[in-house]
């Protein structure tokens, strides 16, 4: 993964809880910043990281993830005091995805994706446990005519609680029922084996790799960062292990909306 720096703050974007701003980088770029000193703290960092990396290896369409480093001295242009405590607590290693200028809000009324695009993306939000795909906030963006999947800070809501982490994977991911692309979903039986296969032990310890050591901190259940990591890649395997469960719920749900 690519590392920028931020140069500039452009505007805020008020949606969500880890308060992402669109940010100039020294690559002549923009980016979506999210921000480590938000509320929610590293683990939202780290499920958009990880999640958004599976997303790319299923060849799911989704902007280029960045590590973003963020100086102190760029609060100093910054007037809201409210944005500028918010950059002071985020110092260091941050992440960011590719702005898509001119994009748009997903609306399944103007576009229906194909079956086995919405297949594939369900059961990839089934997998990574992503409560945030809804009608209400689909986290989808249209851009060129082109479906891009964003915003998977709220995916893998485990490890919020990782003493019950072992329980939840082997569980179904009944919220899928409420996912927006779930009515155009009818191959989600089909696309499961093709997926999984594109996600071996060895993919899932070099996604999970990625993840700085620097936001593998203050977790209770885990003595260092090389426990911490190891704990997600436990999850993520035996997850996939055990998928029938999420695959056949989805299935279900789709089933139940017809």
């Amino acid at each position: 993964m690519r590392t920028v720096h931020a140069l500039r703050y452009v505007t805020p974007l008020r949606e969500g809880g880890s308060l992402p701003a669109v940010v100039e980088t020294d690559d002549d770029g923009m980016v979506v910043l999210k921000f480590r000193g938000a509320g929610q703290g590293p683990k939202a960092l780290i499920a958009e990281l990880i999640a958004g990396e599976i997303a790319r290896t299923l060849g799911l369409p989704i902007p280029e993830i960045l590590f973003v480093e963020l100086d102190r001295e760029f609060a100093r242009t910054e007037p809201d005091p409210e944005i500028q405590d918010l950059i002071r607590a985020s110092e260091g290693l941050n992440l960011g995805s590719d702005y898509l200028p001119g994009a748009i809000n997903y609306d399944p009324a103007a576009m229906q994706p194909d079956a086995a695009l919405a297949s594939k993306i369900v059961w990839f939000d089934a997998f990574t446990s992503n409560v945030d795909r809804t009608a209400r906030n689909p986290n989808l963006m249209v851009w060129h005519r082109k479906l891009y999947l964003i915003d998977h800070g709220a995916a893998m809501y485990f490890h919020h609680d990782w003493a019950s982490a072992g329980e939840a994977c082997t569980k179904p991911f009944v919220l899928i029922r409420d996912h927006v692309l779930l009515p155009f979903a009818t191959q989600i039986a089909e696309v499961d084996s093709d997926l999984a296969v594109m996600l071996p032990d060895a993919e899932i310890e070099r996604i999970v790799g990625l993840v700085p050591d620097s936001w593998l901190v203050d977790e209770p259940a885990f003595d260092s960062p090389t426990a911490y990591r190891q704990a997600y890649i436990d999850y993520l395997q035996q997850r996939l292990r055990v998928r029938a469960a999420f695959v056949q719920e989805a299935v279900r749900a789709h089933t139940a909306h017809l």
